[in-house]
């Protein structure tokens, strides 16, 4: 294996050093949050296939997410920063938006007398609701709980998992040199992969373990490998060409069944470990793009459009479900077809002018101005520290 390392001041201190911007990972969440309103698109205005097939593969943008912030959080810490400061700035990250996100959601996936008709209205439940703002939904297997409030917001029950644990996970993975990072990204592989296989020999029993605990193996894979980046990993044998090929190839097998009868039982193998193939996939491409944005080289995925499509990226994904029920309320559902296309540039443009309008409103002056109280208060008490 020949790889490339970054320059011995960046291996000596990695947790001092500043890791510049990685654009290109911004693009690549605006595709995955695609994906995710491409898969929810398919329930009420499907095409035909193999577009279908292709659109229920739309859900696996959950697991680039997750792979994606162990990754990112780790690639931007810094030495010295308090638990209390890096909670604070997560929570100025998620939650502002995910507020506003959830008081328009109320009235559209609630009301007290729901029709049979709009099977996605559920009656009003205070005690069920009241879950959505702590965000605790995430720990329920129960599909009432798990959706409730903003139903895309359960995956934020995982990440807040994930922001509780991460401090103590960085803490031990600081002891690790390259090699015991790269040894711990295929432990955690192995982990997945145990997990997987548990979940298809018992689900009686993997079905009732919270998703938080199910998702974490994407979490960890990520940290680990975004450790062995600050390290100063620079795989050459990883090109971000190859691996949106890989991203393809799988796309096809898994969307077409039976048209790669040539490979025999590895195409079973690849439809039965589907999920954990794709958790490494992720990792991958997620190191791809980022070698490929420090090292220098071009990318389409630093366009000026992409970038600011991934700004928008989290509002996106918590508004484009309602954006999209609201429309449904009124047109309902559509049968496969072609013809459907338009529903999806409707409910695209009306998704995306709502993100734009929550992320330039809410997310970002929010964030910037619970990051300077806190930043402030945090120089206060350095201060008084001093001077005592």
């Amino acid at each position: 294996m020949v790889t490339a390392t970054a320059p011995a001041s960046e291996r000596a201190h990695p947790l001092t050093s500043r890791v510049p911007r990685v654009d290109s990972l911004t693009g690549l969440r605006w595709w995955a949050a695609f994906g995710v309103f491409f898969f929810h698109m398919a329930a009420f205005a499907p095409l035909p296939n193999p577009i279908l097939n292709v659109s229920e593969l739309g859900h696996y943008g959950v697991t680039f997410f997750f792979v994606l912030s162990g990754f990112v959080l780790v690639l931007s810490a810094r030495a010295g920063t308090p638990n209390s400061t890096f909670y604070w700035r997560r929570f100025a990250r998620i939650y502002p938006s995910h507020l506003v996100a959830l008081l328009l959601a109320f009235p559209v996936f609630y009301s007290v007398a729901p029709s049979a008709e709009q099977w996605w209205v559920k009656p009003v439940d205070p005690g069920v609701m009241a879950l959505s703002f702590p965000l605790l939904q995430g720990w329920s297997r129960d599909d009432a709980v798990l959706f409730s409030g903003n139903p895309a917001a359960w995956t934020l029950s995982c990440e807040l998992f994930f922001y509780a644990i991460f401090p103590f996970v960085l803490a031990g993975l600081i002891r690790l040199g390259l090699r015991g990072a790269l040894v711990a990204s295929a432990a955690v592989v192995a982990l997945a992969v145990a997990l997987g296989i548990g979940a298809h020999i018992a689900p009686e029993i993997f079905g009732s373990i919270p998703w938080p605990i199910l998702r974490t193996p994407e979490f960890l894979l990520g940290m680990t490998l975004g450790w062995a980046v600050r390290l100063g990993w620079r795989p050459r044998w990883l090109p971000l060409s190859g691996t949106l090929v890989l991203t393809v190839l799988l796309a096809l097998i898994l969307s077409f069944p039976g048209r790669f009868a040539a490979l025999g039982p590895f195409e079973t193998a690849i439809r039965w470990g589907a999920n954990e193939i794709v958790i490494v996939l992720c990792a991958l491409m997620i190191v791809s793009a980022s070698v490929n944005d420090l090292n220098g080289r071009r990318s389409i995925l630093r366009t000026p459009a992409l970038v600011r499509l991934g700004e928008w990226s989290y509002a996106f994904y918590l508004v484009h479900a309602t954006v999209m029920y609201v429309i449904f309320a009124f047109v309902g559902a559509h049968p496969a077809s072609w013809s459907n296309w338009p529903w999806y540039v409707l409910v695209l443009t009306g998704a995306l002018v709502l993100a734009a309008a929550v992320h330039h409103w809410v997310e970002a002056p929010v964030e910037r101005r619970l990051r300077r109280w806190k930043d402030e208060r945090d120089r206060r008490r350095t201060a008084a520290a001093v001077t005592a």
